[in-house]
């Protein structure tokens, strides 16, 4: 079996934990698709967050209470750069995470694509799973905002770690997507998958970004595998992060029906055949799609994939 998920931040990489668990049992292969939409340059460094996120998580080295970045950080260089007034000082660079926003940016600066990069650099962490940029282009996503008495659009990261999605927000922009193509393997993927997961990550901010790069929604609904997306809504609110805030940016309710709906059936050009959602929405209905409701809290690995083994038989 072939499974390829489509995934992002912090939930998503945790989802992908018992994806990988599934995997192992059941001798499956498994690819994730992952979002760049939140990647951005600092102090001249390429920060790939969801990349890294993955990375680090399936990998072993993630911060188990943060949720991101490494385990036993420390911030030297951090408070350095506050010293000497550089900005931007609302995002901070850990100095175990900073050798890995090295190495990656010195082998983008030699011509390396992103996809070779993300392979080299996951021969330190062994994630057990294929990881790929979902491009190798430019692709930023950017909050249309009113800012200081003007409409601005800034950096999704600026929108979200600086401002806490608190500014009045108009929509979302996914800038360099237009001319975007799909890294190298990425529809190869898709294309020869038997089921792809849609990860319960931020479906606005993490899942769009993806979907938006030339080529890669018409390879996921026109292609042969079963499409199932597992709901990151639980009784209404996120499982974690700001969801909602997204969620209202581009006018949908924040509920396990309202990202299902946003998603849409396959059957009418929408993305998904099943659905699955927690048991607190057990009611839910979401037009032409297969909903089923199971325990949904990524509470550890055998929960999560007891998660991905109700999506993966779902259909």
């Amino acid at each position: 079996m072939r499974i390829v998920v489509l995934t992002g931040g912090v939930g998503g990489a945790r989802f992908l934990l018992g994806v990988r668990a599934y995997a192992r049992a059941v001798g499956a292969e498994v690819t994730a698709v992952v979002n760049v939409g939140d990647d951005l340059r600092l102090h001249g460094l390429r920060v790939c967050p969801d990349l890294d996120s993955v990375m680090y998580t399936l990998g072993g080295g993630a911060d188990p209470e943060r949720g991101w970045g490494r385990v036993d950080e420390s911030w030297t260089v951090k408070a350095e750069l506050a010293a000497y007034g550089a900005e931007p000082s609302w995002f901070g660079l850990g100095d175990r995470d900073l050798a890995t926003h090295l190495v990656r940016t010195t082998m983008l600066d030699a011509g390396y694509p992103l996809h070779q990069v993300t392979e080299a650099l996951a021969t330190r962490w062994q994630p057990g799973v294929r990881l790929l940029p979902a491009t190798d282009d430019r692709l930023e996503t950017h909050a249309i905002t009113d800012l200081d008495g003007a409409r601005r659009a800034i950096h999704f990261q600026e929108w979200w770690v600086r401002h806490r999605a608190q500014l009045p927000t108009h929509q979302f922009v996914f800038v360099g997507a237009d001319t975007a193509e799909p890294a190298p393997g990425v529809t190869e993927a898709i294309g020869a998958a038997d089921v792809l997961l849609v990860a319960p990550s931020n479906p606005v901010v993490s899942i769009a970004p993806i979907l938006a790069v030339p080529g890669l929604r018409e390879a996921v609904t026109d292609g042969p595998a079963r499409v199932v997306g597992v709901s990151p809504i639980i009784g209404g609110a996120p499982v974690r992060g700001m969801a909602d805030r997204c969620l209202a940016v581009v006018g949908v309710e924040c509920s396990a029906a309202g990202v299902g709906g946003l998603y849409g059936s396959r059957a009418t050009g929408g993305l998904l055949d099943g659905w699955l959602v927690a048991e607190e929405d057990a009611e839910t209905l979401v037009p032409d799609v297969t909903v089923r409701a199971v325990p949904l809290r990524m509470t550890d690995e055998a929960a999560t994939a007891a998660m991905v083994r109700a999506a993966v038989e779902l259909m």
